[in-house]
């Protein structure tokens, strides 16, 4: 049995008034995934349970079958596994944002898509003239990631256990999408050390050399430092240990990268994957034909239609839906007929409006169909033929459940 996994990030929306009444996915023209609903079965999942952030950190760890109430602790300590980073028991990671705040509005939580070299420089700067010499100070380090996407690092030991924990409070900045941010700054437990630092870093960044050739370009400089996400090390079984089957992550974005690396899959980073709408789906899509050789389980993310919402641009939400019936889902339907027993999933892991630019909790649509799995009367992919299907995965992570036919 060859499975696939197909995450549009963030497809799910509500009706939109300059769509005639009708979602992204009812506007979109979507052969492939039209014609794989009429043949399997359409439910809806709850993969972002109320008391978690609607983010894709918990969305992800839900979809792929694991509880977020018993392996999650953040979204950073996610990334550092990107990377590689490993983290002690006493350590803590923390998402670090370079963002335009403007008039304490948020103007930008991507800083106008910084560059990866951009962002490292300007991140060394931090690290100079920010961290003073105080104890807890020699035990943070910035960390660069890619593009505005990067993490500071807390080493502690027994005898100096992070400031941080639990119980201290953040705010995604890309749910502060024109919004001020006076309210938002971290609370509890180590805030004062993550305020401090990103207020600090505005004074630091205003006349770094990075911003003054990015405004002298006509771009938007990276105004401050955004603090958020932050947890200790998680701890899973693998992917395999749990379903029996081995599996491999298509992404351009270090949050899959990192579940990725903590459920034991590999992955396969593919030239033109931007994680953003100018990424090369077609590339994109001839990798995944290409992993069936040697993987059980393939799974691809697509970052486009998430950052098209937070950009409250539905067009560019429609189009990516449209590339990624053609270039990724079509070539993996035609592959998977031929290989034999198979199975195929196609969902996002949260919803993300485009009329309020954000992630947001509840049910999204999602589609089964290959081998033993019976078909509904359903016959398009979407919202409202998810919910008239009238199947419901309350707890996300039971779908992975019913999803892989066990050995």
């Amino acid at each position: 049995m060859k499975y696939v996994i197909i995450i549009p990030d963030g497809c799910a929306d509500e009706p939109i008034e300059a769509l005639g009444g009708k979602t992204p996915l009812q506007a979109a023209k979507l052969p492939t995934m039209d014609a794989l609903a009429a043949k399997g079965c359409m439910a809806l999942a709850n993969n972002t349970p109320s008391h978690f952030p609607a983010g894709s950190e918990v969305a992800n760890l839900c979809l792929l079958g694991y509880d977020p109430n018993e392996y999650f602790t953040g979204r950073a300590p996610l990334e550092a596994a990107a990377q590689g980073i490993q983290l002690g028991k006493h350590d803590f990671a923390i998402r670090c944002n370079l963002v335009t705040i403007d008039d304490q509005i948020m103007t930008d939580f991507t800083a106008d898509h910084v560059s990866t070299e951009e962002a490292t420089e300007l991140l060394a700067s931090c690290q100079k003239e920010l961290l003073g010499d105080t104890a807890c100070d020699a035990r943070l380090e910035f960390v660069p990631g890619v593009s505005y996407r990067n993490l500071l690092i807390y080493r502690g030991d027994a005898d100096t256990p992070a400031p941080f924990s639990s119980e201290t409070r953040t705010s995604a900045p890309h749910d502060l999408t024109d919004l001020s941010v006076v309210d938002d700054f971290p609370r509890g437990p180590g805030s004062d050390i993550l305020v401090r630092l990103m207020s600090d870093s505005a004074a630091l960044l205003a006349d770094h050399p990075v911003n003054k050739k990015r405004i002298a370009d006509g771009k938007r400089p990276a105004t401050n430092l955004w603090l958020w996400g932050l947890g200790g090390a998680p701890a899973m079984p693998t992917f395999e240990q749990r379903f029996g089957v081995r599996g491999v992550m298509i992404t351009a974005v270090d949050l899959l990268r990192g579940i990725a690396a903590l459920v034991g899959w590999p992955r396969i980073d593919v030239v033109g994957a931007t994680g953003y709408l100018d990424t090369d789906y077609a590339a994109k899509g001839r990798a995944a034909v290409n992993a069936l050789a040697d993987y059980d389980l393939v799974c691809v993310h697509i970052e486009a239609p998430d950052e098209a919402s937070h950009e409250g641009r539905h067009d560019e939400k429609i189009k990516a839906l449209e590339q990624i019936d053609q270039h990724i889902v079509a070539p993996l339907v035609a592959a998977l007929t031929d290989s034999g027993p198979h199975r195929i999933l196609i969902t996002p892991d949260h919803p993300t409006f485009c009329s309020t630019k954000k992630h947001t909790h509840g049910m999204v649509p999602l589609l089964m169909a290959g081998d033993a799995i019976e078909a509904d009367t359903q016959t398009t992919y979407d919202e409202l033929a998810a919910e008239a299907a009238g199947r419901r995965f309350d707890h996300g992570w039971d779908l992975m459940d019913a999803f892989v036919q066990p050995k």
